[in-house]
């Protein structure tokens, strides 16, 4: 897993493990990268991850903030889960779509060999 993935992991479980919580403030990018010892453009890419994901408000010269509640935290480690589950296996993005548009009830009806 890239090192960017693995600190937005990090964040990610912190969120929906209630340790950061909605409203509260990160660290800035320069120092986490100090506190990680990773380089700060491999935070920067994290939060920008995790800015996707709406699980973190970030702009220019803003602080960086937690958005997202601890379900949605872990509702997105899952997916993600999901996600490099079904790569491993040979499964691309569209097969996961077409997967998920075919069982409206929930991701939970979906069968894939090997998973359970």
């Amino acid at each position: 897993m890239p090192l960017h993935e693995q600190v937005a992991a990090s964040i990610r479980r912190a969120i929906s493990d209630g340790e950061a919580r909605q409203g509260q403030r990160i660290p800035h990018a320069k120092d986490l990268a100090a506190v990680l010892g990773v380089n700060s453009n491999t935070v920067l890419r994290a939060i920008h991850l995790l800015r996707d994901e709406g699980l973190l408000e970030a702009g220019r010269g803003k602080a960086i903030t937690v958005s997202g509640t601890p379900e949605k935290g872990a509702l997105v480690a899952k997916v993600n889960d999901l996600i490099a589950f079904a790569h491993s296996r040979g499964y691309g993005r569209s097969e996961l779509v077409r997967m998920i548009e075919l069982y409206p009830a929930g991701i939970e009806t979906i069968s894939v060999t090997g998973a359970s």
